[in-house]
C-alpha cells in the first residue's frame, strides 16, 4: 500500500472528517462568543457599574514608553514596548467561561434528550408451547 493511499484512507475516515467539521464549527462559535462578550455582556456590565469598562485599556507598560505614544495596547506593541496586558487576559477568561457554560448547557440538553424513551418497551414475547407445558407440569407437582 503506497503512502499516498494510506494518507487518503486516513484523511477520509469518518472520525477525521467529524473532527474537521467540529474545529470549523468551534472557530465560528468562538467568534459568536467573542461578539457576545464584547457587544452584549461588557456594555451591560459597564452600564451596571456606571461607566464604560474597557478591559483592553487595562495594561501596565513594562518598558520605557517613547514620547508621543498612546497608552493603548496596539500603540505600545507597535512601539515595541513590552506590555503586561491583564485586561486582554480578563476578556479571554470571560470568553472561555461563557463558551464553557454554553457547551455545558448544550451537552446537558443533549443528554436529557438522549435519556427520553422513544416509545414504550415492547411486551415480552409469548412463552413457547414447551414453556407452557413445563409450567403446567410444575403447577401439577406443586398441587400434590
Amino acid at each position: 500500500m503506497s503512502m499516498m493511499q494510506e494518507f487518503k484512507e486516513f484523511a477520509l475516515k469518518g472520525n477525521v472528517m467529524d473532527l474537521a467539521v467540529g474545529v470549523i464549527i468551534g472557530a465560528a462559535f468562538g467568534k459568536i462568543v467573542d461578539s457576545l462578550v464584547g457587544d452584549v455582556i461588557m456594555p451591560v456590565i459597564a452600564a451596571l457599574l456606571g461607566g464604560r469598562i474597557d478591559f483592553s485599556s487595562m495594561l501596565v507598560p513594562l518598558g520605557e514608553v517613547p514620547a508621543g505614544t498612546a497608552m493603548t495596547l496596539d500603540a505600545l506593541k507597535k512601539a515595541g514596548v513590552p506590555v503586561f496586558a491583564y485586561g486582554s487576559f480578563i476578556t479571554i477568561v470571560i470568553n472561555f467561561i461563557l463558551l464553557a457554560f454554553v457547551i455545558f448547557m448544550l451537552v446537558k440538553a443533549l443528554n436529557v434528550w438522549r435519556r427520553q424513551p422513544d416509545a414504550a418497551p415492547p411486551p415480552p414475547p409469548e412463552p413457547s408451547a414447551e414453556e407452557k407445558l413445563l409450567g403446567e407440569i410444575r403447577d401439577l407437582l406443586k398441587a400434590r
